[in-house]
């Protein structure tokens, strides 16, 4: 795959000198491949210039934007799509409070009275209101659910809810909003590391309340919970195991010769042994959140190991996906497969995570030049094609759009709540799109849109420049003879 070097890098070579003997030999042929020569860097302008204005002129307006965000609201509502909500609402409108921005973790408490923060502390809110546990009882999980790791994926909202003083200044209007997030987040881990969740025997916590089974999903919701919680309350320990469960989770689940993550193992019943791209999405962007929640705080500098793990880990997971997709960019619902094969389809959602976490893992520690940034704009490309152009007073944001209905839904989309088969409304999905549409605006706020275009003028240009090549060498050919 080509990194992401500058598309000029590669025609840096000079053509050959007279101490190569090209016009000493070959004196009759000097004005030809001269002529020649000022086609070549001509055909090579006129396809480099329109390709670089395309990459950087693709992209989603404000309106657009909202309109993905209002499905987004509209259609979470397990736990793991609150969850998730959450976490797309802070990388996208209160970036100086995810665990992504350069700001050490816990946050400033002043977030409590920032207008960016009010859907978060309504889902907090939300969840808290339906939550059956009491400071001191049994441990409870933050909602109900048969999955032990789906509730925890809202941890960090409580969790901040907790530290910014959400309940003292709501209960100063409403006493019933005076809600015990303290107890709620600490009632939560430690049912995760009760006997009612399975564990493997080194220490895996089940996906699973009703037998030991491990799902890719897990990285993403319980370690950067572990994480967050071990940075709030300055307990390395837990900062540590965020880190162990990915390791475990990955021994388990990786496969040896391809590095893709399988889905769903152990256990009797449920089990998926393929390569679900949703789940090798949920698994990296697990990770980086665990990276960069170690990164940023005070334990930071004993931590090197661990966060050098998690980078290979990720690289891992975004070398084994893109060596399988297609020409589309868009990933298959099981990645190794073909479209048509049992079970599969093309999936605008799993390449959406996958892609978001090409652009953090870039911003975080890999640079401007991770070499896996001109998958990720050709993904983005793809899913934001527009077959046609919008008419400035439609009603509909997408309209005649290839990867969205008009109504600002990412389609097509693996069901969410039944991973073998194709959805058509999936809150998680929507979730992807704004967490790579946040990732690649912050990509971008850093290393300029130019460099991002770059990655996709590497895949896109570079064909077209081989068949106006080919035209060139065919026509001076011609002249020659």
């Amino acid at each position: 795959m080509v990194g992401l070097n500058s598309c000029r890098d590669e025609h840096k070579q000079p053509w050959p000198s007279k101490s190569r003997g090209c016009s000493n030999t070959f004196g009759s042929f000097k004005l030809r491949l001269s002529n020649f020569t000022l086609q070549t860097w001509v055909v090579i302008y006129l396809l480099w210039v329109p390709t670089l204005a395309k990459a950087q002129s693709i992209g989603l307006s404000n309106d657009q934007i909202n309109s993905v965000s209002a499905r987004l609201a509209e259609a979470a509502q397990a736990s793991w799509e609150l969850g998730t909500r959450a976490q797309a609402i802070l990388e996208l409108n209160a970036t100086q409070y995810s665990v992504f921005s350069s700001n050490s973790v816990p946050p400033s408490s002043n977030a409590v009275e920032d207008d960016s923060m009010e859907p978060i502390w309504g889902i907090a809110r939300r969840i808290m209101g339906q939550w059956n546990g009491t400071s001191g009882g049994s441990p409870q999980p933050l909602m109900p659910d048969g999955s032990a790791a789906d509730p925890a994926s809202n941890g960090v909202t409580i969790l901040m809810a907790n530290w910014t003083g959400l309940a003292a200044r709501d209960s100063g209007s409403n006493s019933s909003l005076n809600y015990d997030y303290a107890a709620a987040a600490k009632s939560q881990l430690d049912f995760l590391f009760s006997s009612s969740v399975p564990k493997t025997s080194d220490g895996a916590i089940s996906h699973r309340v009703d037998q030991l089974q491990l799902w890719s999903d897990f990285v993403y919701m319980v370690p950067p919970f572990l994480a967050y919680y071990g940075a709030v309350t300055r307990n390395r320990t837990l900062l540590v195991e965020a880190y162990n469960q990915c390791k475990l989770y990955r021994s388990y689940l990786q496969d040896e010769k391809s590095r893709l993550w399988r889905h769903v193992l152990l256990g009797t019943s449920g089990i998926d042994e393929g390569f679900w791209s949703t789940g090798n999405g949920w698994a990296a962007a697990g990770m980086l959140r665990v990276h960069a929640t170690l990164t940023n705080n005070e334990y930071a500098n004993t931590l090197k190991n661990q966060r050098r793990d998690l980078q290979k880990w990720v690289e891992e997971i975004h070398k084994a996906m893109y060596s399988v997709v297609d020409d589309t960019q868009i990933f298959t619902n099981y990645a190794d497969q073909p479209p048509s094969a049992p079970r599969n389809f093309y999936d605008a959602s799993g390449t959406s995570l996958v892609a978001a976490t090409v652009y953090r893992a870039s911003l975080q520690y890999a640079g401007s030049r991770y070499k896996y940034m001109g998958n990720a704009e050709r993904a983005w490309a793809s899913l934001v094609n527009s077959t046609g152009s919008t008419s400035s007073n439609s009603s509909a944001p997408f309209a005649n759009f290839t990867h969205f209905t008009p109504e600002g839904w990412l389609t097509p989309v693996v069901n969410p709540h039944s991973y073998g088969l194709e959805g058509n409304m999936s809150a998680e999905g929507q979730s992807f799109v704004v967490m790579l549409a946040a990732a690649r605006r912050d990509w971008i706020g850093v290393n300029g849109e130019y460099s991002a275009g770059v990655g996709r003028c590497q895949g896109v240009f570079v064909s077209g420049l081989v068949g106006g090549l080919i035209a060139v060498v065919v026509g001076a050919m011609t002249f020659v003879l």
